[in-house]
C-alpha cells in the first residue's frame, strides 16, 4: 500500500503562497536545502538564519528567477530569530555541529540539544502553528525535546511536528537497486523506528525483492543502518552527510507542503508523536504517515513483517525509549 508514496516533483504551479523558514541555513545541510526550497515553486517567501552567512546564502540565491523572496537573518540584528519565524508556515530545522569519523548521532547530543532547545523556544512562540520539520541529530532525542518546548509554552500540535526520516528511505531505495540492478526511481522500502543505527529498519520483506539470500538481506539492513558512515569516512573529517540529508529534507518539506496544499495521498515517512508503541513507554515512532492541512492526518501501521525484522523492532524499540527520555529530560532540566 505504500507505493503510494508521494513522489512529486516540485511543481511550477503555485497553489498557495507558503513562508518557510530555515534555521541553520548557512551550514553544509542548510544551504544546498536553501537552494533547493528555492527552486520549489510552492515556496514563495523563503527566511533564512544562522549564526554565520545567512544573509549571504540569502543574496546568492535571491539571484534564482523564482516567483519568491528571500530573506537572510543574522543573530546581531534585533530579533532576528524571532523575525525569520514570525508567521512561518514550515519551520526547517539543520541546525548543529556534523558528524566526525567515529562520533555516533548520540555523541553530538550534548551540543544540538541545547541549540534546538532554543530555536524551537522562538519558533513557539512566533510560528506556534507552523510545521516544525527536525533535522538536527540525533532526532531520536531532539523531537521530544521540542515536543517539550512547545508542551511547556501551551502551543504544542502533535500533528505538526516531525522528525526528517527521509534520508534512510532515499538511501535504502538506492541501495537495494544496486545489489538487485533495478531502477532507483522505482524502488521503495518501507523503514520504519527511528534515525539512529539499530532503530533504523528496512522492512525489506515487504519489497518486491523475495530473491535476496540472507547474507544480502543483513548487509543491506546494515548499510541502510550505518549508511551515513560511509560519508564521515570519505570526508575525512570534514563533515557527514549533507547533499544528500538536504534533498531527503528538500523531498519531506515538498510533502508537507502538498498536504497543507489539500493534496490527497500524500504519504511520508516520518518520526511522529506515534500511537503504535506508546503502550510500550515508546512516544515517538517511524512510519509512514497520510499528511494534510493540518499535518499529520493518519499514522500507518508498519504491517506484516518477518521473523528478523520483529527482532530488529524489539531492539529499536528498546534504544529508542532511552533516546526519547533522553531528550525529554533535557528539556526538563532547561526550564
Amino acid at each position: 500500500m505504500f507505493n503510494r508514496v508521494a513522489r512529486r516533483a516540485f511543481s511550477t504551479t503555485r497553489v498557495n503562497p507558503y513562508k518557510v523558514t530555515v534555521l541553520g541555513a548557512g551550514g553544509g545541510i542548510g544551504q544546498p536545502l536553501s537552494l533547493l526550497l528555492k527552486l520549489n515553486h510552492k515556496v514563495t517567501d523563503l527566511r533564512l538564519y544562522d549564526l554565520r552567512g545567512a544573509k549571504g546564502v540569502a543574496a546568492d540565491l535571491s539571484h534564482i528567477p523564482t516567483n519568491s523572496v528571500v530573506r537572510g537573518f543574522a543573530p546581531e540584528e534585533p530579533d532576528a530569530l524571532h523575525s525569520a519565524l514570525e508567521g512561518a508556515d514550515v519551520v526547517l530545522i539543520p541546525a548543529g555541529v556534523p558528524r566526525k569519523p567515529g562520533m555516533t548521532r548520540d555523541d553530538l547530543f550534548a551540543i544540538n540539544a541545547g541549540i534546538v532547545h532554543d530555536l524551537a523556544s522562538a519558533a513557539a512562540e512566533e510560528a506556534p502553528k507552523a510545521a516544525i520539520l527536525v533535522i538536527s541529530n540525533p532526532v531520536n532525542s531532539t523531537v521530544p525535546i521540542v515536543a517539550q518546548v512547545f508542551k511547556a509554552k501551551g502551543v504544542y500540535d502533535a500533528r505538526k511536528l516531525f522528525g526528517v526520516t527521509t534520508l534512510d528511505s532515499i538511501r535504502a531505495s538506492r541501495f537495494i537497486s544496486e545489489v538487485a540492478g533495478t531502477d532507483p526511481t522505482r524502488e521503495h522500502v518501507n523503514v520504519v523506528g527511528g534515525h539512529s543505527g539499530i532503530t533504523i529498519i528496512p522492512l525489506l520483506s515487504q519489497t518486491r525483492h523475495h530473491e535476496l539470500t540472507r547474507e544480502q538481506r543483513d548487509a543491506l539492513v546494515h548499510r541502510i543502518q550505518f549508511g551515513g558512515d560511509e560519508v564521515v569516512k570519505a570526508k575525512n573529517g570534514a563533515g557527514s552527510a549533507t547533499l544528500s540529508m538536504a534533498q531527503a529534507g528538500a523531498k519531506f518539506a515538498n510533502a508537507v507542503l502538498c498536504g497543507l496544499a489539500g493534496e490527497r495521498d500524500v504519504i511520508e515517512p516520518a518520526y511522529v508523536d506515534s500511537p503504535l508503541y506508546k503502550s510500550e513507554g515508546i512516544e515517538f515512532f517511524a512510519s509512514p504517515v497520510t499528511l494534510g492541512p493540518q499535518g499529520v492526518e493518519k499514522v500507518h501501521s508498519i504491517g506484516e513483517i518477518s521473523s528478523e525484522e520483529e527482532e530488529l523492532l524489539a531492539k529499536c524499540n528498546e534504544t529508542l525509549k532511552k533516546n526519547i527520555a533522553k531528550g525529554v529530560a533535557f528539556a526538563e532540566q532547561k526550564k
